[in-house]
Order: structure tokens, then C-alpha cells, then sequence
């Protein structure tokens, strides 16, 4: 398939996206403020901001930082927002709602809204955030020291001294028990199974790894055979010159999602709605997708298979998720570490 450059394809987003936001081109004087990770931002301003000032002539005020953070300032401005837009994960998300910063998405205003997988659509229900991207979480290993079909394996003794396992406090920890406890036959979202599959293994643990960029060194040392991670990780395990694989576990592959929130009573609903589509556009999310700044959540997107490998990409793949619900996450996780701290790290 023949594919036009980037840099025309978001010409031609802009030149479509003027007619949808043609009542903002008069709007000079407007400013929009979005919070948002502070991953990637010259690619976005590249790919997103800049094209969208052109398109509705007002101003992007670009604010980041961490999650707690930028939690708290939306917080501590409820009732005058100093926020119109953020992007957040799932659970967080589900926090702010329970805290009532948030107000629903008029999805009746997004044009690309059906073009998004379900599982994008209304992840934290009533429409309180819109997904716009995710990842896959799956075992990287060693294919030339073992072979990885199931999240059990994890615990083989083929794998005993040669394996890491996230640390529960991590993005990566529980989706991974929880994996974990999907292969042991547990029902539902209780991974104290599995926290004591963890414990009853802890001498075969190399170590509970907090940041991924620790696990790939531990990898190119060669301490490690095999680990969950997440896929935008990939890169750094696929190229290290060491026979690598990607398993596709006979349970499916679990992972996270990053949604859209609007503030509540921001007063600048209707220009952040007009943002959100834009950013959910497939000419926009292609963009994203091909710079590996983020999987697209819009399905229309269409990748090289160079680029596909690096991302999480694709119906099928999207259909084999198992994601933690954000509400189990948000409720559990004290109870999770607790138990961890007195099972696993005792």
C-alpha cells in the first residue's frame, strides 16, 4: 500500500478539520490549557498542537508533569478550572470523576468518535473520558533459552534465577498478577493467588523492577531470560542483538489505556471538544502512530508492518486484551501493596 508523508497527511487533516472548526476561526483571543504527560512533546506539538492553533487561530497553553501533580492542581482549581483538558490513565481518570473534576464528553460532537475500537469508547462510563490510546502488556524472552505460550511459565522451573517480575506499585505490577492469575485458573480480579504464586517463587526472582529501562539493561546483561513488559518497551529488548521474542500467551495479553477528561465547568467545553477530535482524527493518530509516540485508538489507522511491530496495533490484537477494570484499580491497589509488602517483599 502506497502511503503519502506525514507532513502532507496533516496538511490535508488541517485543511478538512478547518470546515468542522470553522465556528473557532474567528475566536483570536482564545486560549485552551491541556495537562498532559511530558512524554514525546515535541513530537506532539510537531503533530498536534501547532496544526490545531493553525486551524481554530487561538492558543495551546501546554501544561506537564506527573500524574499526581497534575491531579492536584485540577483539584486544588475545582472551582475556577485553570484546566480545560487533560489526558490521564484509566484509574486516574476514575479518581478524578469520583472527586466530581470531571464532566462528560458530548460525543455527539466528535466526528471520529465511531471511529474509535469499542474498548476506547466509554472506558469509565457516562462518557467521562475517551480513550485515545493503549498498550499491550505480554512476556518478552529469550527465544533461544526458552519458549513462553502461557503466563505460568513465568514461574517454570525453566525460568527459576532467570526471571523478573514487575513490582506491584508499577502500571506494569498488577495487570501482570492478574495475567498471572488468569493462567492459575483464578475468576475475577482477586490476585492474591497470584501475589503468593509471586511469594512462593521469590527466590527464583531476580528482581521486582520498577522501570522498564532497568529491566532492558538486566536483559542485555543477559541476568534475565524472560519478563512482562509493556509494548512500548519493546524497542529496547527487539534490538539488542540478542535472539528476542514478543509471546502471545494462550490467555490473551492484558495492558493499560490513557483517556481524553474534560474539567468540569471549564467554561471552554466547546474548543476542548473541538481539540479532542482533532487529536482523534485518523490523519492525526496515523501521525502519532508512525512517529511511535502512541498506538492508535482509532481504528482506521493503517501502518507499515515496520511500524506495526513497535506499537499495539491492530483489531485482533486490541480484541486480545484483558484490561483491569480503572474502578478494581482504584479500590484494590492499597489493599494489593499491603499484601505484597507482607507476602512477597517479607
Amino acid at each position: 500500500m502506497t502511503r503519502r508523508p506525514a507532513k502532507t497527511r496533516l496538511l490535508a487533516a488541517a485543511s478538512l478539520s478547518a470546515l468542522a472548526l470553522a465556528p473557532a476561526a474567528h475566536a483570536a483571543d482564545k486560549t485552551l490549557t491541556i495537562s498532559v504527560y511530558s512524554f514525546a512533546q515535541d513530537e506532539f506539538k510537531e503533530i498536534v498542537y501547532d496544526p490545531f492553533e493553525e486551524i481554530c487561530d487561538c492558543d495551546i497553553v501546554v501544561e506537564t508533569g506527573n500524574s499526581v501533580e497534575r491531579l492536584a492542581k485540577i483539584e486544588a482549581n475545582k472551582d475556577d478550572p485553570v484546566i480545560d483538558m487533560a489526558v490521564l490513565s484509566t484509574h486516574d481518570a476514575m479518581g478524578a470523576a469520583r472527586k466530581d473534576l470531571l464532566q462528560p464528553v458530548d460525543v455527539s460532537k466528535l466526528s471520529n468518535y465511531d471511529k474509535l475500537y469499542d474498548i476506547a469508547k466509554d472506558p469509565l462510563g457516562d462518557h467521562l473520558g475517551i480513550g485515545y490510546t493503549f498498550y499491550a502488556t505480554s512476556i518478552v524472552y529469550r527465544s533461544d533459552k526458552v519458549t513462553v505460550e502461557s503466563w505460568a511459565d513465568l514461574m517454570s522451573p525453566e525460568l527459576a534465577g532467570n526471571v523478573a517480575f514487575p513490582d506491584v506499585t508499577t502500571n506494569q505490577g498488577p495487570p501482570a498478577l492478574y495475567m498471572l492469575g488468569q493462567a492459575m485458573g483464578s475468576e475475577g480480579y482477586d490476585l492474591s493467588p497470584a501475589i503468593e504464586e509471586v511469594a512462593a517463587h521469590a527466590d527464583d526472582i531476580v528482581t521486582y523492577y520498577v522501570r522498564s529501562s532497568q529491566l532492558a539493561q538486566l536483559m542485555q546483561q543477559e541476568e534475565i531470560w524472560a519478563a512482562p513488559v509493556g509494548r512500548f518497551a519493546w524497542g529496547r529488548f527487539k534490538d539488542n542483538g540478542l535472539p528476542m521474542e514478543w509471546a502471545t500467551p494462550k490467555e490473551g495479553q492484558t495492558g493499560g489505556m490513557n483517556v481524553m477528561v474534560m474539567t468540569a465547568n471549564n467554561g471552554n467545553e466547546e474548543l476542548a471538544l473541538q481539540f479532542m477530535d482533532f487529536w482523534l482524527s485518523t490523519d492525526i493518530q496515523t501521525a502519532l502512530a508512525e512517529a511511535l509516540v502512541d498506538s492508535p485508538a482509532n481504528a482506521e489507522v493503517e501502518v507499515s508492518d515496520e511500524v506495526a511491530e513497535n506499537l499495539t496495533y491492530g483489531a485482533e490484537t486490541v480484541a486480545s486484551l484483558k484490561l483491569l477494570p480503572p474502578d478494581v484499580i482504584l479500590d484494590s491497589r492499597e489493599s494489593w501493596l499491603e499484601e505484597w509488602n507482607a507476602k512477597v517483599l517479607k
